[in-house]
């Protein structure tokens, strides 16, 4: 893959045209939209929850109802998740994108593009938190993992050219690095 700035990332195949991948810089935003989205939903329902543990239908008649319980630990599952996507909204918008060649050692914000031998090919993001987010445009969809997920533990270190295995069991496939910018 030849990166010209973060503005173009275009990878060069052997025998068809040339694939053009997602920016960096866009990519970066669209996680960054992501989690405005996600922080404004998580808040909504533990509001919404917090509402429901205090509702006067759910006031216990004896210890056995145990509505306003039960709604009440939902609240605070639903604030400290909001609180980890808050995190990770500040953490991405600090984030400093770090450009990387073919030649260069896999670390955190490389965009990879893997290839298997069945022609399915796969384009993750490392980035510092939110492992598993799926972020789209009109380009491909990225898949955003952590270095300390199974495949990013993998991917760092390796270049293009070396090979990762994905899956578990019969459902592993070994991917070759094909792209890192």
């Amino acid at each position: 893959m030849t990166c010209v700035n973060f503005s173009q990332c275009i990878m060069l195949k052997e025998n068809g045209p040339p694939i053009r991948m997602m920016n960096k810089t866009h990519l970066l935003q669209l996680i960054v939209e992501q989690l405005t989205i996600d922080l404004a939903v998580q808040l909504n329902a533990a509001i919404t929850a917090h509402e429901a543990s205090r509702h006067e239908e759910n006031i216990p008649d004896n210890k056995y109802e145990t509505l306003a319980l039960e709604a009440s630990y939902v609240a605070q599952g639903q604030a400290n998740r909001a609180q980890e996507i808050k995190r990770a909204l500040e953490t991405y918008k600090q984030l400093t994108l770090r450009q990387f060649y073919d030649g260069s050692s896999i670390g955190l914000t490389a965009l990879i593009t893997l290839a298997c031998d069945d022609a399915a090919t796969r384009t993750v993001f490392i980035g510092p938190l939110e492992g598993g987010m799926r972020v789209a445009d009109h380009l491909a969809e990225i898949v955003v993992i952590t270095p300390a997920s199974p495949l990013g533990r993998d991917l760092i270190g390796k270049r293009v050219g070396d090979l990762v295995r994905i899956g578990v069991g019969s459902g592993c496939k070994e991917f070759e690095i094909v792209g890192v910018c």
